[in-house]
């Protein structure tokens, strides 16, 4: 039962009423300050994340096209040492690197050198007597050093064609383990420069080719070659792999936002990076609208305001009117919809209008006597006595209460009542008078609208709000009882293939018999699947350690594959998804966060998709990369 109990004082109503429209003016003002400055922080996270976003796929872009390069030169390395004084070695390589030359793609070119620096074969078409790269540094780096792995060299002006390019090469060794020579490849810095021009980062952004020391190798504004290999910023960590900047370059004194993304399998890095003019400009420019939108809103509530306080005054000068005919009240109660009650000084009803007869089924005389409490809902009985309590009391002169009545077929509605004290010319208590409204709809209404608040409509699932509020609830909780916290994250393996082969209306479907899987696998009552997004879904499972995470992850993959919704695109023919889990303990993790728990499943899931899909992968475990030859641990 909601109740609402005031003293009235007539007199000072319109006092009452300018400060409280000072209150709310001042209080939508305030709002709109907090709100715009929430929406440019907004800004400001989404422009990292999308960096964040764009890093990750160019470093993987620049990886595979490193490793395509580095894979030729480990070929030209082995036949080097293979043939290494038999006759017509060379003569094989330089026909292997002249057919190779058509299917290179990226790579520039493919150049072997013996121990002098002399030129021995080559994807170019060039004399090679006439050229020598001994004054190269990385082949002094590796005339001197026996280390035989990659190395990414500065970029360099190409002998053979002129153009800049990032050399990329390896030792090569004699039979004897004498320093026999080097193999090269090249790339030009032409080609990222242009690849990189493709993405929108502002007019004022960058996208850096970075060696791990900060040392430019390539930029989307292809500058002055003078510039390549310069050192670009000092304060790039190593750990971790990635990470958020706010910095200002030397040459243009701009605040700026950037991400940087180590590579894993090579000492580069990618910068990509934003000015916060760029990305505040549409900001700056709506909020301009919003302010001057809200100044005029405003002004126009306090006159209407002043318009209201008036007539408050030329209310109560009625009022005194009004009150002493109370037969023309007896009038309006009648022909009122509402039920209008006269309740005496001992709580039984001495008048009840026609009303009653539609709302309650009850007819006038049947209540007449009767105690006005008699027919509430015993659960809002002891808070409605007390309201009426402090009305005899004279705490309050009028009160306001919701609360559920019963009707006379056993039925029940809800009713909204305003209880006002009754006084007789001398001042004293006399009775009260009572409207009573039927809010049972509304009631209703209210309960859906806070139902589809939380609720996603396709899947019935939590929706994305409700799981950010109950991920700060259990996280609150899991910090106070130095409990566990755990969290899946599930993702449907190729549904955009599935929407594009049998349509929307059967994705629907899947997306809804998904959901019923995880409803039915997220079996305790303070579990929570949602809907994170998409194809995309999350269970927060509270006070569960690792090993109960990963058993309802794969309980829910096996469940999806028993449910054997067809998929042609997807490996198995079925829909399968790939699940990503974490565990935290939040009262001894203090630097951790809830961001923290998201984004643990969430790289376990990309390891999932990247490990084969359809399958469980847990933050902190070790797992086999999709070509089989290398591992790579997913950080917890």
């Amino acid at each position: 039962m909601d109740v609402v109990a005031t003293r009235v004082d007539p007199s000072r109503l319109p006092m009452w009423a300018a400060g409280i429209l000072a209150f709310v003016c001042g209080a939508i003002l305030a709002f709109s300050g907090w709100s715009e400055w929430e929406w440019r922080n907004n800004e400001l996270r989404n422009a990292e994340v999308e960096l964040g976003n764009l890093t990750r796929s160019l470093t993987q872009h620049v990886e595979d096209t490193f490793e395509l390069a580095d894979s030729l030169i480990r070929g030209v390395v082995t036949a080097l040492e293979r043939d290494d004084g038999k006759p017509g070695g060379i003569e094989r390589l330089q026909a292997f690197l002249t057919a190779r030359k058509a299917n290179l793609g990226r790579v520039r070119g493919i150049f072997a050198y013996d121990q002098s620096g002399a030129w021995l074969a080559t994807t170019e078409d060039v004399n090679l007597s006439n050229y020598n790269n001994a004054d190269r540094d990385y082949f002094a780096r590796h005339r001197i050093s026996a280390d035989r792995s990659l190395l990414i060299g500065r970029p360099v002006r190409s002998k053979s064609g002129g153009q800049w390019v990032i050399t990329l090469s390896r030792r090569w060794n004699h039979a004897d383990g004498r320093f026999g020579g080097v193999v090269a490849a090249t790339i030009d810095v032409a080609y990222f420069a242009q690849f990189y021009r493709q993405f929108d980062v502002g007019h004022r952004g960058t996208i850096s080719l970075m060696a791990r020391d900060g040392t430019l190798l390539a930029d989307n504004s292809i500058p002055n070659p003078q510039e390549l290999g310069r050192p670009m910023l000092e304060t790039i960590p190593y750990h971790p792999l990635s990470g958020v900047l706010r910095f200002r370059l030397a040459d243009d004194d701009l605040d700026r936002i950037g991400t940087y993304q180590h590579a894993q399998r090579y000492p580069f890095l990618v910068l990509a990076t934003r000015t916060q003019a760029d990305v505040l400009a549409v900001w700056r420019r709506d909020a301009l609208i919003r302010v001057g939108v809200l100044v005029c809103l405003v002004a126009l509530v306090v006159a209407i305001g002043a318009f209201l306080v008036k007539q408050l005054l030329q209310r109560q000068r009625l009022a005194a009117a009004l009150a002493a005919k109370e037969e023309n009240f007896r009038l309006l109660a009648e022909g009122s919809s509402d039920i209008v009650t006269r309740i005496e000084l001992d709580e039984c009803i001495g008048y009840v209008s026609p009303s009653t007869m539609r709302v309650l089924g009850w007819h006038p005389s049947q209540l007449l006597g009767k105690r006005a409490i008699s027919g509430v809902n015993p659960l809002d009985r002891p808070q409605l006595e007390e309201m009426l309590d402090q009305i005899k009391k004279g705490i309050v002169d009028e009160a306001r209460a919701t609360y559920r009545m019963r009707r006379r077929d056993k039925s029940e509605i809800w009713v909204e009542a305003t209880i006002r004290a009754t006084r007789r010319p001398d001042g004293t208590l006399d009775g009260f008078v009572a409207g009573n409204r039927d809010v049972t709809q509304q009631k209703a209404l209210q309960g859906r609208l806070e139902t589809l608040a939380i609720e996603d409509g396709l899947t019935g699932l939590a929706n994305r709000r409700r799981f950010d509020e109950r991920l700060l609830e259990e996280w609150g909780r899991a910090y106070r009882d130095k409990t566990s916290l755990a969290l899946l994250m599930i993702d449907i393996d190729h549904f955009k293939a599935f929407n594009d082969s049998y349509g929307h209306p059967a994705g629907d479907e899947c997306l809804h018999t998904v959901a019923g899987i995880l409803a039915d696998e997220a079996q305790r009552s303070s579990d929570l699947a949602a809907r994170y997004g998409g194809e995309e879904f999350a269970i927060l499972l509270p006070n569960t350690d690792a090993a109960g995470c990963a058993r309802l992850g794969e309980r829910i993959r096996r469940a999806l594959h028993e449910a054997r919704i067809t998929h042609d695109h997807n490996g198995p023919g079925i829909v399968t998804a790939s699940i990503g889990g974490a565990v935290c303990r939040p009262g001894f993790e203090r630097s951790a966060g809830p961001a923290s728990l998201i984004e643990a499943p969430d790289r376990a899931l990309y390891a999932a998709k990247d490990g084969g899909r359809d399958r469980v992968v847990m933050a902190g475990e070790i797992i086999e990369l999709p070509s089989g030859k290398t591992s790579a641990t997913v950080p917890a």
